[in-house]
């Protein structure tokens, strides 16, 4: 039997929209293990808010999150962890000028302690997920160390204007993508990160070629992943510039979309 690599995006893809994993979806995902195909989350997430799912399919292999900016293993540290980071001084720049923007809020992460340039209810209910170590106030003064990621929360009129600033001036040494509605938040990493980059070295850690990777995803951050791999398949509730992309596209997260193209692909 060929062995095949299988990214699962977490939120939109393999999570329903009521954040669980369909039985369907799950008895599925772990057929395929148990055939000896490797199995492993791809998100945009941090581990601590990945975790849960991680042990709820049994993985045993490394995981890809904040998008591609930090890869590990939880449960074989001699495998080696990437942690690409942002540049401090970019993103106090970045502050400095986004605070011309009016946004409502600044957030950033360095693995998994959160730090806010303001007090939020709203984002702290979000974000207190895993229980991180959180700490409040102007972010130029409280961070000491390069962050994983920033996230920009601002209102929707100002989204692009604040998108175009960073591709002017930052390009060079950062990539940001925008969450999908309801939220208007920008979401910044260091440049040249991304999924695919975490999933490849994956790949090669387990000697699987990339024309026997297939990938699950439904939104932007998405984009390279869905390209580099072998099967990259689009979720039915994905945007259109993915579906475009993709070599197929499966029914909708609600509708077992993973589970229904993996049984049928792999034989299962």
């Amino acid at each position: 039997m060929e062995k095949y690599l299988i990214a699962l995006d977490l939120d939109g893809t393999l999570l329903k929209d009521d954040k669980t994993i369909s039985l369907y979806t799950k008895e599925v995902v772990l057929k395929a293990k148990e055939a000896g195909h490797v199995v492993v989350i791809a998100t945009g997430r941090p581990y601590r808010a990945s975790k849960m799912y991680y042990e709820e399919l049994g993985l045993t292999t490394p995981i890809v999150n904040f998008n591609g900016a930090f890869v590990h293993h939880p449960k074989d540290d001699s495998w080696g962890m990437f942690h690409a980071p942002l540049q401090l001084e970019t993103v106090k720049e970045i502050i400095e000028v986004s605070e011309k923007y009016n946004v409502k809020n600044i957030l950033a992460e360095i693995m998994d302690d959160v730090y806010f340039h303001e007090h939020d209810e709203q984002l702290l209910d979000i974000f207190n997920f895993g229980n991180p170590r959180v700490e409040i106030g102007d972010l130029r003064q409280i961070l000491r160390k390069d962050p994983t990621c920033i996230l920009i929360h601002t209102d929707e009129e100002h989204v692009e204007e604040i998108r175009t600033y960073l591709s002017e001036v930052h390009a060079d040494l950062i990539d940001h993508r925008r969450w999908a509605a309801p939220w208007h938040v920008i979401e910044i990493v260091r440049t040249g990160i991304n999924k695919a980059l975490g999933l490849k070295r994956i790949a090669e850690y387990y000697q699987i070629p990339r024309e026997r990777v297939i990938a699950f995803g439904d939104e932007d951050n998405d984009l390279e992943m869905i390209q580099w791999a072998g099967y990259g398949v689009a979720m039915g509730n994905a945007i259109e510039p993915l579906k475009a992309i993709a070599r197929d596209v499966t029914k909708t997260n609600e509708e077992d979309g993973i589970g229904i193209y993996l049984k049928s692909l792999l034989k299962l």
